[in-house]
């Protein structure tokens, strides 16, 4: 099916999948910014260590795969757009918590001083900053390559067009999201070479471990939808 045939919001399953994943990408930024976790052993020398949203933040990119397999690119640069813009509007409601004034008794059993330092990044922008630029240049790159490869490949092979596509997607999202996130203070440069490294491979881990359930959740959406769209043509335009 072309995807000038399809409109996502006439589907029934489209907007939970979209929703669905804008709560991942706002969740896995709070808890980016609230804990470092250290795996306690090292790989080439360089520790290894993940920032806490790494556990979730893959999520995205395997409902990303789902809905660019099943509805299209054009439906997957809606449900992209969709979570840049809510995660702007989360930043921007943290942001005004913390330049208003604190209750006194709160001030005294927690304060300011806790809330900067777990939602620092989200209040300043710093993480939001950070994970928007790595998951606007990663989440389209794995949407084009996989819409790309499934038109050259005639569908077939899905585990094959995740896995390339994910790979390039998760190490871009991954090298922008850490550098962002250190010109602006959130991490430290020493951290650069670990979070980098276990991020991308975590996060790599996670997709293929998942795999089978994208399968299967692909297979029950192209059933119960009644669609499966091929981007023949399709001129891949960041903004449409």
């Amino acid at each position: 099916m072309s995807p000038l045939q399809t409109n996502p919001r006439s589907f029934r399953y489209f907007d939970f999948l979209v929703a669905f994943s804008a709560v991942i990408l706002v969740v896995s930024n709070i808890a980016s910014s609230a804990k470092i976790v250290e795996l306690g052993f090292s790989v080439f020398r360089i520790p290894m260590a993940f920032d806490g949203g790494t556990l979730l933040f893959p999520l995205a990119y395997v409902l990303g795969d789902i809905i660019t397999e099943v509805y299209g690119f054009r439906a997957a640069r809606r449900a992209i757009w969709t979570g840049f813009i809510l995660l702007a509007f989360s930043s921007l409601i943290f942001f005004i918590l913390r330049i208003l004034p604190g209750e006194i008794s709160w001030e005294t059993e927690t304060g300011s001083a806790a809330f900067n330092a777990i939602l620092g990044g989200m209040s300043t922008g710093g993480i939001v900053l950070a994970s928007l630029s790595g998951y606007l240049a990663g989440e389209f790159s794995n949407s084009v390559l996989l819409s790309k490869i499934k038109v050259l490949m005639k569908g077939r092979m899905l585990w094959f067009r995740a896995i390339v596509s994910s790979l390039v997607g998760e190490l871009l999202d991954s090298l922008l999201f850490v550098t962002v996130a250190c010109l602006f203070g959130v991490f430290g440069w020493q951290l650069f070479p670990s979070l980098v490294l276990t991020n991308y491979l975590l996060k790599c881990l996670i997709e293929a471990l998942v795999l089978p359930a994208t399968y299967t959740a692909v297979r029950l959406l192209k059933k119960h939808e009644g669609i499966d769209v091929y981007d023949s043509g399709e001129n891949y335009k960041i903004i449409g």
